[in-house]
């Protein structure tokens, strides 16, 4: 009888299990084995959404002359570039901050791209206005540099090297409290203003690096549409391609529980973290946005560090200048096609929402065919040619190869490991697109 029962408990178990949600959440996709403890752990075992509030709407940005007044602000810093400073969405916030009698200076040095230099600059500035709150109205470049800006005031007597991402800067923890800083962003792409990320070129070693923490992450973002409608053609493209490439890296990265080392505080658990159930969602809900409206990230650091002479159309610059955007999606192809073997049923999923036809492909083709499917994607869109169009040769290969090498904080969430001949294999099959 006993015998019995037994197996009629067994039996019932194994039909709940079968029955039981299959989802990430509460399978066992991306979870640890039930009971297993995280001390000693080599890996991570948890993931955190450490994000900003976010406030959307068309013509939101005209209430934030109030969020100052609720948050007590006194003396604003409204940082922006030379080029925004002249159009309808700095004169918005410059509008709401006089109806609510917000004193403010402006300052409008940004430089798009920001280096080491104009980070010191605009820190320099905000040091000798005693700053109680900053506005910051811009693409990445100027959301980076105001949270730059705002970190070292904080921290008058801190080396800039300090807060930057280890191996170039120390990367030390930010333990100073910091002002409130309202993002306006003016671009899509970058989604600095929901981060804690500020990124900047390191002139010295002519790579791209940044500063990474949750404490300088903005307040508040306003998210108006109504912004992108001053943004010229190749801006929106490669605003786009940020987005895109964002999506696909998020969706096929290294899972976060495979991630190494396993913090040993929760202090030092980095800001890119790897994919998990939440990303995944959003991932996926951006590349279908991607595909449906715009034919309407380590590798790119030192493409845009190094550029000699390229000036990007549309962009009203007096240096020269790779957008971030251009600069990750010209070696996406090549980048997708060596990670793919990792996780082809993701890559298969991200082409198949991009436009291919992948109902009779086979596994193993997974990277060829997200990679064409990008190729054809930025041949319609009329992306340059590779990087050999922007002003690269195969000679500057090994200066790309050693100016990716330091941007661990990204290139070691890439599914599949590289080593300095994979890079330079990379990036010559970047040379050409099409």
């Amino acid at each position: 009888m006993a015998a019995a029962t037994r197996a009629r408990v067994a039996h019932l178990l194994r039909q709940l299990q079968r029955a039981a949600c299959q989802c990430p959440t509460h399978s066992h996709t991306y979870s640890q084995a039930p009971g297993f403890a995280p001390f000693g752990k080599t890996t991570d075992y948890a993931f955190e959404m450490a994000i900003s509030n976010i406030r959307y709407g068309a013509g939101v940005t005209k209430e934030v002359g109030m969020d100052l007044q609720n948050m007590g602000a006194k003396n604003v810093c409204l940082m922006t570039d030379k080029n925004l400073s002249q159009l309808p969405p700095v004169q918005m916030v410059m509008d709401s901050l006089v109806k609510n009698g917000i004193n403010f200076k402006v300052y409008d040095n940004v430089r798009v791209e920001p280096t080491d230099r104009s980070f010191m600059e605009a820190i320099e500035f905000v040091k000798k206005g005693a700053f109680d709150a900053y506005v910051a109205v811009g693409g990445g470049s100027t959301m980076d540099t105001c949270k730059a800006a705002n970190l070292y005031a904080s921290s008058p007597h801190s080396d800039f090297l300090d807060y930057v991402n280890a191996p170039i800067g120390k990367g030390k923890p930010v333990s100073v409290p910091l002002k409130p800083l309202i993002a306006v962003p003016t671009t899509s792409g970058t989604g600095s203003e929901t981060t804690g990320v500020a990124i900047f070129d390191y002139e010295h070693l002519k790579v791209k690096t940044g500063i990474a923490s949750r404490a300088i992450k903005p307040t508040l973002g306003l998210i108006d549409p109504l912004h992108t409608l001053h943004m010229p053609d190749r801006v929106v493209a490669n605003s786009g391609f940020d987005v895109l490439c964002h999506a696909l890296e998020s969706y096929t990265a290294l899972p976060y529980h495979m991630r190494s080392p396993c913090p040993s505080n929760p202090i030092t658990r980095p800001a890119y973290q790897g994919s998990n159930p939440i990303s995944d969602i959003w991932a996926v809900h951006a590349l279908r946005i991607v595909a449906k409206y715009l034919k309407s990230h380590g590798m790119s650091y030192p493409i845009s560090g190094l550029v000699k002479t390229y000036k990007a159309k549309d962009y009203n610059v007096d240096h020269p200048l790779v957008p971030h955007g251009l600069s990750v999606v010209l070696t996406s192809p090549a980048v997708f096609t060596f990670t793919a073997q990792m996780s082809p049923e993701r890559h298969l999923e991200t082409a198949e929402i991009l436009g291919a036809h992948t109902r009779t492909a086979r596994i193993a083709d997974a990277g060829p065919i997200l990679a064409d499917t990008l190729r054809k994607f930025l041949y319609d869109l009329d992306v340059d040619d590779g990087l050999a169009a922007i002003g690269y040769s195969k000679a500057d290969i090994p200066a790309l190869v050693k100016g990716t090498l330091p941007q661990e904080r990204v290139t070691k969430l890439a599914p599949r490991p590289q080593s300095e001949e994979d890079l330079s294999a990379l990036f010559e099959a970047s040379m050409k697109l099409y």
